[in-house]
């Protein structure tokens, strides 16, 4: 029966520490026969990647403790019972008055010890530990809509690189898991969520204006045309996390948020991602993402387009989720 166990526990040295893997033969994507193990061996097998974008963020988990079958749970608080060496961060909840201890990786056995908690996705800030309050990535989401074709989201990427190029910011990429692209790019942390997403919406808008027969930025789900691409000025807000740099995605096909090449976005399928795929690609290529904190952009180009253009943002949207 999917999701049952009856192997012996094994021990993984992983770098100085050792984590204990309960249930490594439990099936978490039937559709594909992976067993927890192998997402182990995924997640060992893209180490360095995975660490540098983790690293120092808090860090909402993704847990599937039955596999995929079993559900989702969302888990901010990292779980009772750690290891005493598991680093956290804690983060505070106003619309609550709660607080949290999330994950906040410094090595690779933070997220094995995380797997190993069932733990498929990882969904990152995009601030880290010194200051949380302070956003060092801005998110370009490029977020197809229902009847969104690829060609429409590959074309839309292709418009976004120039107006980056236009600005002097780097801009790296990688495929969401699912239908869509994720750019990411390196800030200084001197903008609070605020400054940074009112920035990013100027950013959508100046896109929209390029590609208007192809992109929305409207608010409101309901009124977006099915057939449009959305840029999500929204993950800049506080406390929303999208999955990290070569996070597996908790879908059947177990697909991977992979970084790519901008020259590689015209041929592309995102399908071709998977816990299977990706061990091989980055052993050829390395972590595509490497070199991100070497190319610091500043956002005031963008917040004097937020002025010009009389943005503001509604706080409400930067309010805190429930926590688990």
């Amino acid at each position: 029966m999917a999701g049952k166990s009856a192997s012996p526990s094994i021990e993984l040295e992983v770098g100085e520490r050792t984590v204990r893997v309960s249930n490594p033969d439990r099936i978490y994507f039937p559709a594909i026969g992976a067993t927890k193990l192998d997402l182990v061996q995924y997640y060992l097998s893209v180490g360095d990647g995975i660490v540098n974008a983790l690293r120092e963020r808090p860090c909402m988990l993704h847990r599937f403790p039955k596999g995929l079958p079993g559900g989702k749970v969302h888990q901010k608080r990292v779980p009772a019972g750690a290891p005493d060496w598991i680093p956290t961060v804690r983060v505070y909840f106003p619309r609550y008055g709660r607080h949290a201890d999330e994950l906040c990786v410094r090595e690779l056995a933070d997220v094995i010890w995380a797997v190993q908690m069932s733990t498929v996705e990882f969904h990152p800030w995009n601030s880290r530990s010194a200051d949380t309050e302070k956003p060092d990535e801005w998110r370009i989401d490029l977020d197809p809509m229902p009847d969104c074709p690829w060609s429409r989201v590959q074309r839309v990427a292709d418009v976004v690189h120039g107006v980056l190029d236009e600005l002097g910011a780097v801009g790296w990429p990688k495929t969401s898991g699912g239908k869509g692209l994720h750019i990411y790019v390196r800030i200084a942390p001197q903008w609070g969520f605020a400054d940074v997403r009112r920035a990013a919406l100027a950013f959508a808008r100046e896109v929209e204006r390029r590609a208007p027969d192809d992109v929305t930025t409207t608010w409101w789900r309901r009124d977006r045309d099915p057939a449009l691409l959305f840029v999500d000025y929204n993950q800049n807000a506080r406390d929303h996390t999208i999955a990290a740099a070569y996070s597996v995605r908790g879908i059947p096909e177990a697909t991977v948020s992979t970084p790519i090449h901008w020259a590689e976005i015209p041929d592309v399928d995102p399908r071709d991602f998977t816990i299977t795929t990706v061990p091989a690609r980055y052993a050829q290529l390395g972590d595509l993402h490497a070199g991100i904190d070497d190319a610091v952009f500043e956002i005031d180009r963008l917040l004097d387009w937020a002025d010009r253009d009389n943005i503001e943002v509604d706080l409400d949207a930067d309010t805190d989720t429930a926590d688990t």
